[in-house]
Parts: structure tokens; C-alpha cells; sequence
């Protein structure tokens, strides 16, 4: 989801090493490849410090007793371009389901290759992957907290001619699946960002 912009990045090892970094290109450069290694994007260092103090909890969202289902979302806070995420509901990553892992990056994550994909190409684009993945777990629930993706893009509802060919396309497909999906029993949707386990957590 796009939502503030983060100042600063805070990430905790492994090892017991943690700290915060005033962008994200130098804590990619600590985490990345780091099996356990957890971060998260705050607006303020006082955040982050908090952060660190609790643990490093990416767990906070479980204690809320989500529904089970399929989760999805998109950001764009690496700074590389629109990344896409799908979980179930304890943040468990599921894109492997619908798309080969060569596509995915170290986080489990898709980085769409077009520089031109927008946050919104990338919501509609993960509920795309989580509409396949509902099928393939047999999940009849799928959240995310897209506005425009659930209410509208994903039901024929869009101003077609201010949008390129190719979300046009993907917008017809995904409305399909949905179609079929929601026709077997099957909901879609729309939750806060703060409880999308989906969220890639670079608004925090």
C-alpha cells in the first residue's frame, strides 16, 4: 500500500546486531540474503527505536485473530520499483504458489521488471496472484486494502480510456477470476492496511 513516507529503517539480525538507517538502500545492504533477519520503515527514529525495544514484532498482527484467508498487497518502498506480496494470515508468503520462485526476490516477494507499473497495477496485479492461489489452497476468503482494486478495478468498474492497454488487460483478467471465484462461494475483501499481514511494512 502507499501510504507515508519513511525516514528512516530500523532492522534487527539474527546475530543480536540491530539499529536504524536513514535509508533503505543501507539496510537492504544488512538484511538482504540474512535468513531471520527482520526490518520495517518508520516515519520518525523514535518509532523504529520503539520498534527495537519490543523485539522487532512482526508477529503484533497475529494477536489480532485474523480470519483465515488469502492476503495481498503492493508497495513500493524499496525504492527499485512496485513489489508485490500475498500471505495467508500470519504473514506466511504464498506467491510461490502462483508464480515460479526464479520471480521472486529475497523476501519472498515479486518486483514487477516494468519501471512504469504503478502501486495500483501492483494491488491489482496481487490480487491477481491471490485470486490463484485462493484456487490452488481452496481458500474462499481473500483481503487486501485497496479501495480501488476491490471496489472497483476488480469489478469492471474503471475509466478505461485514462488507463495503458496493458492494466486494461490485466483489469479484464482479474475481474474474471473474480467472477468465477466469487460464483464458487468465494469474498473478496477490504481490510485496514494495519491489520494486511500482506502489508510490506515500508509505511511503518
Amino acid at each position: 500500500m502507499a501510504g507515508k513516507k519513511n525516514n528512516c529503517y530500523a532492522y534487527r539480525l539474527p546475530s543480536g546486531r540491530s539499529g536504524v538507517v536513514a535509508d533503505w538502500k543501507k539496510c537492504e545492504a544488512l538484511v538482504s540474503g540474512v535468513h531471520g533477519a527482520r526490518y520495517r520503515g518508520f516515519t520518525s527514529e523514535l518509532e523504529a527505536r520503539a520498534w527495537l525495544a519490543e523485539g522487532a514484532p512482526y508477529e503484533a498482527r497475529a494477536y489480532r485473530k485474523l480470519e483465515p484467508g488469502i492476503y495481498f498487497d503492493a508497495g513500493t518502498g524499496r525504492g527499485e520499483g512496485v513489489e508485490v506480496s500475498v500471505t495467508d494470515e500470519t504473514g506466511r508468503n504464498l506467491l510461490h504458489k502462483a508464480i515460479a520462485k526464479k520471480q521472486l526476490n529475497v523476501f519472498g516477494k515479486h518486483l514487477i521488471g516494468n519501471g512504469d507499473a504503478t502501486n495500483n497495477y501492483g494491488e491489482l496485479l496481487a490480487l491477481r496472484y491471490a485470486l490463484t492461489v485462493a484456487k490452488k489452497e481452496r481458500a474462499k476468503k481473500i483481503f487486501g486494502d485497496s479501495k480501488l482494486v476491490i471496489d472497483y478495478w476488480s469489478q469492471h468498474r474503471a475509466k478505461r480510456k485514462e488507463l495503458s492497454a496493458e492494466t486494461v488487460r490485466l483489469l479484464d483478467d482479474v475481474a474474471k477470476l473474480r467472477e468465477q471465484f466469487e460464483a464458487t462461494g468465494g469474498t473478496v475483501q477490504r481490510i485496514s492496511g494495519d491489520d494486511n499481514p500482506a502489508d510490506l511494512g515500508f509505511h511503518r
